[in-house]
């Protein structure tokens, strides 16, 4: 039986995310602003309740591409807010929104968001070497600051806490625990 991070062990659908996709570096823009907009919404509540509706989330946000979702009106906004699947927060959602338009702002400026949001970590992941849970950083000066240049551009709900957690999701930190499994594994992608 292998060693899994603490967090990812309470059901199936978590396991499979933590095995197959979180610290895995990322560089599809497209999946960038998943990560992106599904760690805004995670913002005071779990990885659990985002990851259970992720699929939904992709059918309403039209697959997360940032060009459609920065055209979203009032009637489109209005139907978010009241679609049952997805989580409801319509501060969030106008969001979205708004941090799609700013993303292509990104991509325009630097070529890519993946250019931009790797420079800060010079293109290759930051490895730690976290023995437990207890240890794992809810932020950090790395994430203050990419947070900092966001919220100068505009985005919203960009916390340090929401960077970070975007940061070890898709990669651009490896926080398993060095007795996971996956720890030296991602290391190799």
């Amino acid at each position: 039986m292998c060693k899994r991070c603490d967090w990812s062990t309470s059901n199936e659908l978590m396991i499979r995310y933590h095995d197959e996709e979180w610290g895995v570096p990322l560089h599809d823009d497209r999946k960038l602003f998943e990560f992106f907009v599904l760690e805004g919404f995670q913002a005071g509540l779990s990885w659990q309740i985002v990851l259970n509706k992720r699929e939904n989330f992709r059918k309403a946000f039209d697959h997360f591409d940032p060009k459609l979702v920065a055209r979203y009106d009032e009637k489109k906004l209005e139907e978010l807010g009241n679609d049952a699947s997805i989580i409801r927060n319509r501060q969030k959602i106008a969001a979205c929104v708004n941090n799609a338009q700013r993303f292509l702002e990104i991509q325009k400026e630097f070529g890519s968001f993946d250019h931009y949001i790797w420079g800060f970590v010079d293109h290759k992941p930051v490895v730690n070497a976290f023995a437990s849970q207890k240890e794992l950083p809810a932020k950090t000066e790395l994430s203050d600051k990419i947070s900092a240049d966001l919220k100068k551009r505009g985005f919203k709900f960009v916390g340090s806490t929401v960077i970070y957690a975007h940061m070890q999701a898709t990669g651009m930190v490896n926080d398993h625990l060095t007795n996971c499994f996956r720890y030296k594994e991602v290391q190799k992608q």
